[in-house]
């Protein structure tokens, strides 16, 4: 009889049985077609069930001395290694308990003895064409798992890019460059892991929601393209009308991102901590900040954050404005701003790795243009 399968090797056949007569027949039976192993009791059979690459199917016998087929089939469904190996019973038992029983601990189909041959090649080939199957659409699933991962990376790729574009336009009109946004969001990330332990923090500062933090950070000045050129660019000091329309870049960005979620009819974790940050970044600990005057946990973690790395950056990047400051001179006073400015604990962790954020600044530092 011909493998209907048409495997590329011969599947293999593990027959478990303690008479040897038993053995011979089911090996003459079968070796045209399989492969063949033979175990003439439960201990050898779990051997051979665990060998590399395991067996596809096992035709075992239920009554055998020291180990039946019963206990053998529990340690095999027990086993990750051999769980999903299909068992056939071949027993002389012919209660529908004993079937019962049998199928219940995870037998796939039950043969009574004595055997008849064309029965036993069938349902070999039965079991054999159910595994294959089994085989095939987990690999399937494997495959569109893959495909779904991918094709998700590809789209965050997508959107990771179009946040950078966005935030460099914004910047540009700043006469700062996408270095600084770099800067930026490594600046919020290494903050946030720095306070992933602490109590205040623990809970929100997860893997995930630092991976958003720093995937919504760039867009903290989005707002700035609603700012005229004649106020945005002015390399002296702002009027006080001047400065009044300085600060509302937070309450652009926040309503650009505003605009986004009621396009979608939703948000989600992205654009609430980019929503969270252009609006609130300017705020400071003690109530002295803008565009809302919020006071100490009333300003989102998110935007705490944001504050140190931003100010951070200003002090020592060079401005038409001002020079840069050095690391320690801008570490002096943003010192001063501790309780005033920065949340304390914040700027704490910020003081605890301040050789990261040196460390960042000259990874991404600025290059004049000559």
């Amino acid at each position: 009889m011909s493998n209907a399968l048409d495997f590329t090797d011969k599947p293999t056949i593990l027959v478990v049985d303690d008479t040897p007569d038993n053995l011979m027949l089911l090996s003459d039976l079968l070796k045209d077609s399989y492969k063949v192993k033979l175990a003439n009791g439960g201990a050898k059979a779990l051997r051979l069930a665990a060998t590399q690459p395991p067996p596809d199917l096992i035709l075992l016998d239920v009554m055998m001395p020291e180990m039946d087929g019963y206990e053998v089939i529990r340690r095999l469904k027990s086993d990750p290694d051999t769980a999903d190996i299909p068992v056939i019973f071949l027993t002389a038992k012919t209660e529908v308990e004993d079937e019962r029983l049998g199928l219940s601990l995870g037998a796939a189909d039950y043969i009574t003895k004595p055997i008849s041959p064309p029965i036993v090649l069938v349902r070999v080939e039965t079991q054999l064409t159910v595994r294959n199957a089994r085989r095939f659409l987990q690999d399937q699933n494997a495959y569109l798992d893959q495909q779904v991962k991918e094709r998700t990376k590809e789209v965050e790729l997508m959107r990771d890019a179009t946040i950078h574009a966005m935030a460099s336009l914004a910047e540009t009109r700043d006469n700062e460059t996408g270095n600084h946004i770099r800067r930026t969001q490594n600046y919020v990330s290494a903050l946030a892991y720095a306070l992933q332990d602490h109590p205040r923090f623990a809970e929100e500062l997860t893997d995930e929601n630092i991976d958003l933090l720093y995937k919504s950070a760039p867009l903290h000045d989005i707002g700035k393209v609603g700012v005229p050129d004649r106020i945005l660019l002015k390399p002296g000091k702002l009027d006080p009308d001047e400065w009044e329309t300085m600060k509302l870049h937070t309450v652009f960005g926040r309503d650009a991102i505003l605009s986004v979620e009621q396009y979608l009819g939703r948000s989600n974790g992205f654009l609430v901590y980019a929503r969270e940050i252009a609006y609130s970044h300017q705020e400071k600990w003690d109530g002295s900040g803008y565009p809302e005057g919020l006071v100490g946990d009333a300003i989102p973690l998110s935007a705490r954050l944001m504050a140190v790395a931003d100010v951070y950056d200003a002090l020592i990047s060079k401005r038409v404005y001002k020079p840069a400051f050095t690391h320690d001179e801008a570490l002096d006073i943003m010192r001063a701003g501790r309780g005033t400015h920065f949340d304390p604990d914040v700027l704490d962790a910020f003081l605890a790795i301040e050789e990261k954020f040196r460390g960042i600044a000259a990874r991404f530092q600025d290059v004049e243009l000559v």
